[in-house]
């Protein structure tokens, strides 16, 4: 059903600029999704860390801002991306 109507959109664009923009988006939404998942696996990792070695709390806080921070980065790079694919 999903299939039929994006053919649709596509068959009234001549020049498959639906394409690119379809595209786009899908690529937007599977970095923002990426990027959740892999901070709640970080979160995870970490809480799991703490709970096993209490004392090595302030180690593992700061490792864990620091991937967190890397992950977020690459999202908004793909999503930075993604957006100047749908512009031009």
């Amino acid at each position: 059903m999903l299939t039929a109507v994006i053919l649709q959109a596509v068959a009234a664009a001549a020049d498959f600029t639906a394409f690119a923009k379809l595209g786009a988006a899908v690529g937007a939404g599977l970095a923002a999704i990426g990027a959740g998942i892999g901070i709640g696996r970080i979160g995870g990792g970490a809480m799991e860390g703490i709970a096993r070695q209490p004392e090595a709390v302030n180690d593992i806080r700061t490792n864990m801002i620091i991937a967190a921070a890397l992950v977020e980065g690459v999202a908004l790079f793909a999503v930075v991306v993604a957006v100047l694919a749908l512009v031009m």
